[in-house]
């Protein structure tokens, strides 16, 4: 009893500001804590705004006015990058028509703030309809604006390769080009001056140190023969594939070597970045299309369905990726939905595939087919067979040598395969285009001829226009942004082989103009 008397004592020894359950009364509840450290933060933070004042003041007005400017300039945010931009935009299109109605005629005083309404109504009508051209939305019409094309007009060599050109891209705002060939010279060019300059492969040491691996299989030696490249929208990276099974990231302001990114297990054949990201897609004769970031230089994502190589990829804005392939399929991958479209070609495989909008597709196969491709259905809406013939194209294709089959299939030229021979590798259709988000079209392949084409919106008709002469194989095209010029990737040989030679063509980009009236 005493022992236990003895604990209970100890037990009552603490202090008596502790409740049943043990805890403490906190010091904010004690006046000797409470009262005088308000009293004090206070007077500290008066303290402080006289201190700061007095800096200022010693400092002078002008040195904290520079600091000011500094830091303001220093924390712009990428949202008020963008409204900055957005105001100049603007301000640009008011002064264009403001010039524009100062040209026409004098208006009178006291109509100004009428007429500045006005004007502002239409500076955002040409915005909205560049919105919705730019989102796909509204298709320009472009085709029938193009003038037929003079004797002084055609095809002209900008700049020179040793070996065929590749692949060829234009920059968003239409004043650089970039090329590749099969020796792995990298360039680009100024359109108007044709300037080139070369990017340099760095060492083996500095690729190992980027990502790249050692060479696979029996090969002994990095191959640079390049097969593909893109660039990005706001024009910071150029992305470059070939043989050696990497896809090469480029700084195009420093034409430095970035990174590498491994992970293909056949030679990367297409690239593509999707509009206004840095999001890049690659595929490659392993029959997959991997996702990267350039930005992060990460990996993100496969995308599997192919049963053969990927020759030709595409993208637009939305996140959805359009490739071909040797497997006789085009194939729409929708990223964040994880599903995809299938479409079979009839006959051939495709070599070449690109978007006019969102929902309608062009191909070229290799048995000289252009092929017109709704969403909504899995075969091609419109075939226009022998594009490419052999035989010699004219300009005018209304008459015998152009009608339609039974099938609703187009055929152009002479149809006796002794005349046009399109099982050979000149007639196979390597590469079309469409200017961007308009009803214009190009086609190219190796019969001495780019065909220009009308993709008409409703009758969902192709419609030829022109013919382009150019010798050599069209490996390449790519339409200005404003449909004012082609340039065009040709080469003695096929882009993908050698399955062909054509002595008298010349290694280099070519560039025609187009005339729209």
């Amino acid at each position: 009893m005493a022992l236990k008397n003895k604990n209970s004592k100890k037990k009552d020894t603490g202090p008596k500001g502790r409740n049943k359950m043990g805890k403490r009364f906190s010091m904010e509840e004690d006046p000797l804590f409470s009262a005088e450290p308000e009293k004090r933060r206070k007077i500290d933070f008066k303290d402080d705004d006289i201190e700061s004042e007095d800096d200022s003041e010693i400092l002078g007005s002008d040195i904290g006015e520079e600091d000011g400017d500094l830091a303001a300039d220093e924390e712009e945010n990428a949202d008020e990058k963008r409204h900055r931009l957005a105001a100049e935009l603007v301000e640009k299109y008011r002064a264009a028509e403001r010039r524009k109605k100062e040209e026409e005629d004098e208006y009178e005083d006291g109509r100004g703030t009428e007429k500045e309404g006005e004007r502002d109504t239409l500076v955002a009508q040409i915005l909205m309809q560049e919105q919705l051209e730019e989102s796909g939305r509204v298709r320009r019409v472009i085709a029938s604006r193009v003038q037929k094309p003079e004797a002084v007009d055609g095809f002209r060599i900008l700049v020179k390769h040793r070996q065929s050109v590749t692949a060829v891209a234009l920059s968003e705002d239409d004043s650089m080009g970039f090329s590749a060939s099969k020796d792995g010279i990298i360039m680009h060019w100024d359109i108007n001056s044709g300037k080139g300059e070369k990017y340099l492969w760095p060492s083996e040491e500095l690729l190992r140190s980027h990502g790249v691996k050692d060479p696979q299989g029996q090969a002994k030696k990095r191959s640079k023969h390049v097969l593909s490249l893109a660039v990005s929208s706001d024009g910071r990276y150029l992305a470059t594939g070939g043989l050696d099974r990497h896809v090469h990231l480029w700084d195009t302001r420093t034409r430095d070597h970035i990174q590498a990114f491994p992970g293909h297990r056949g030679p990367v054949s297409c690239l593509t970045f999707r509009q206004g990201t840095t999001e890049l897609f690659s595929g490659s004769f392993d029959r997959t299309i991997k996702i990267w970031n350039a930005e992060d230089r990460a990996y993100i994502n496969s995308l599997f369905g192919h049963q053969s190589e990927v020759l030709s990829i595409d993208c637009l804005r939305k996140e959805r990726v359009l490739a071909a392939g040797r497997d006789r399929t085009m194939q729409l991958f929708k990223v964040p939905e994880e599903s995809r479209l299938v479409f079979r070609a009839p006959m051939s495989n495709l070599e070449c595939c690109c978007f006019i909008s969102n929902d309608e597709f062009l191909s070229g196969s290799d048995d000289g087919s252009i092929e017109l491709w709704n969403v909504v259905r899995k075969k091609p809406v419109n075939i226009i067979k022998n594009a490419h013939a052999l035989s010699v194209p004219t300009n005018n294709f209304s008459g015998s040598n152009s009608h339609i089959i039974a099938n609703g299939h187009a055929e152009n030229g002479d149809h006796n395969l002794g005349s046009n021979h399109c099982s050979s590798a000149c007639s196979w259709v390597s590469s079309v285009s469409v200017c961007r988000n308009s009803d214009l079209a190009a086609s190219g392949a190796g019969n001495g001829f780019v065909r220009l084409w009308a993709i008409e919106g409703e009758t969902k008709d192709i419609r030829p226009l022109y013919d382009l002469p150019l010798v050599g194989f069209v490996n390449s095209l790519n339409f200005a942004k404003s449909g004012r010029f082609l340039i065009a990737g040709v080469g003695q040989e096929p882009r993908l082989g050698r399955w062909g030679r054509l002595s008298d063509a010349c290694n280099g980009v070519a560039i025609h103009p187009l005339k729209l009236s």
